[in-house]
């Protein structure tokens, strides 16, 4: 049934080539991940239905915040990655840390690193932490779309083995074993990004940004479900292979994100919306 296989089209690495520089499509993921979010968070601050009132984040400061949460982003994804992922590699080869362009890059990493930049920037602006959390989670679904569909196109983090009568099973350019395999990219791509970001606007919707929190602790509780979902489609990092029980890094990780997104979304509903603090 080998007929049945997608031959998996090849794309050029290099979306964009000015001379000596070179754009790809990783980085264009990166960066229209962010302006798209910035834009998708100015326009949620600017409805004060949303919120019941004005929002507790202004404009001015949110525009502010984009560098502290693009920092945090980098330097947490490759930290993350490193420290999570290859750090006997880059013990031996120090200086390969910063050679970005490489590829590398941790979501757990990453988002730490903007949990560091919200109670950062939230401290320094005065402004209310869970609050910051929430918008800036509402728009994070966007940048994981992007960077899945980077990941594909890129011909990386391909998934597990499939079998040769699954209609959409494909055989990636680089797979030495050249084995038909799940596009685990797309899989990703549409539990993180396209059901996450839906079910997080369907909440805001409702009013889910009165109740702060709410919308971060989902975030953390269906990123990390859909996460350990798509890992078992997906082909563990070489270096590491399965881990304890037939885990994987990735679904190790997760685990803590889906008990700590629960405590949150809890506290969340357990607090009073400010029309139920102003009626009291």
């Amino acid at each position: 049934m080998s007929f049945l296989l997608i031959k998996f089209p090849v794309f050029d690495p290099i979306a964009i080539s000015l001379g000596p520089f070179a754009i790809r499509w990783y980085a264009l993921a990166y960066i229209g991940g962010i302006v798209l979010g910035w834009i998708y968070a100015r326009s949620l601050l600017k409805n004060e239905r949303l919120w019941g009132g004005p929002a507790p984040i202004s404009v001015v400061q949110l525009d502010d915040f984009i560098l502290w949460v693009t920092i945090g982003i980098i330097l947490g994804g490759r930290t993350g990655y490193v420290l999570f992922y290859n750090l006997p590699f880059f013990i031996q080869h120090p200086l390969e840390i910063f050679e970005l362009w490489k590829g590398g890059m941790s979501f757990h990493g990453g988002f730490m690193g903007c949990v560091i930049a919200v109670i950062w920037f939230a401290r320094v602006n005065n402004v209310p932490i869970l609050s910051l959390g929430d918008i800036t989670t509402a728009v994070g679904p966007i940048g994981l779309f992007l960077g899945r569909i980077a990941n594909f196109i890129n011909g990386e983090l391909w998934g597990r083995a499939a079998d040769a009568d699954l209609p959409w099973a494909m055989i990636f350019p680089n797979d030495v074993l050249h084995l038909p395999r799940h596009p685990s990219q797309l899989y990703e791509a549409g539990m993180e990004g396209i059901l996450l970001f839906t079910v997080l606007a369907v909440m805001i919707r409702f009013g889910a940004l009165k109740r702060p929190g709410l919308i971060l602790g989902s975030f953390i509780t269906i990123y990390g479900l859909a996460r350990i979902t798509g890992e078992h489609f997906r082909e563990p990092d070489p270096q590491l292979g399965f881990l304890w029980g037939g885990l994987t890094m990735g679904m190790l990780l997760s685990v803590p994100m889906v008990i700590a997104g629960i405590i949150i979304i809890v506290r969340a509903l357990r607090r009073k919306t400010p029309q139920a603090q102003s009626v009291s």
